[in-house]
C-alpha cells in the first residue's frame, strides 16, 4: 500500500508540473482569452488515458503511477469548471458553451482514439 501511495504522489507531482507547463506555454503563445491550455490538457490526457487503459489493464502494476498519479495530476475537472465559469461570468456565454461542448466531445474522442491506437499496437 505504501508503494502504491508513493506512485500516486510522485505521478501526481509530475502531472501537475506538466499541466502547468502546457497551460502557461499555451497562454504565452495564444493568449488568455480562451482556456485553450486546459482544453489541450484534457484532450491529451484523455487520449493518454485511452492508451494506458488498454496497455495496463492486463497488468495493473503501473496504473497507480501513470493513470491515477500522472494523468490525475495532468488533467483536472476543477480547472475546466473554473475556466467555463470565468467565461460565463465575463459574459462570453457562447465561448463558455463552446468550451464545455468541445471539452467533453474532444476528450471523449481522445479517449476513444487512445483506446483504438493502443488496441492496434497490442
Amino acid at each position: 500500500m505504501q508503494w502504491t501511495l508513493l506512485q500516486v504522489a510522485l505521478g501526481g507531482a509530475a502531472g501537475s508540473v506538466a499541466r502547468y507547463l502546457v497551460t502557461a506555454g499555451t497562454a504565452r503563445g495564444f493568449g488568455t482569452g480562451f482556456p485553450l491550455g486546459t482544453l489541450a490538457v484534457n484532450v491529451a490526457g484523455s487520449l493518454a488515458m485511452g492508451v494506458l487503459f488498454v496497455l495496463l489493464t492486463r497488468e495493473g502494476r503501473w496504473s497507480p503511477l501513470l493513470m491515477t498519479g500522472v494523468l490525475g495530476g495532468f488533467t483536472t475537472f476543477s480547472a475546466f469548471s473554473l475556466d467555463a465559469f470565468a467565461l460565463w461570468e465575463r459574459g462570453a456565454w457562447l465561448a463558455a458553451a463552446a468550451y464545455v461542448v468541445l471539452s467533453v466531445v474532444l476528450s471523449l474522442a481522445g479517449l476513444a482514439g487512445g483506446i483504438a491506437m493502443a488496441r492496434g499496437l497490442a
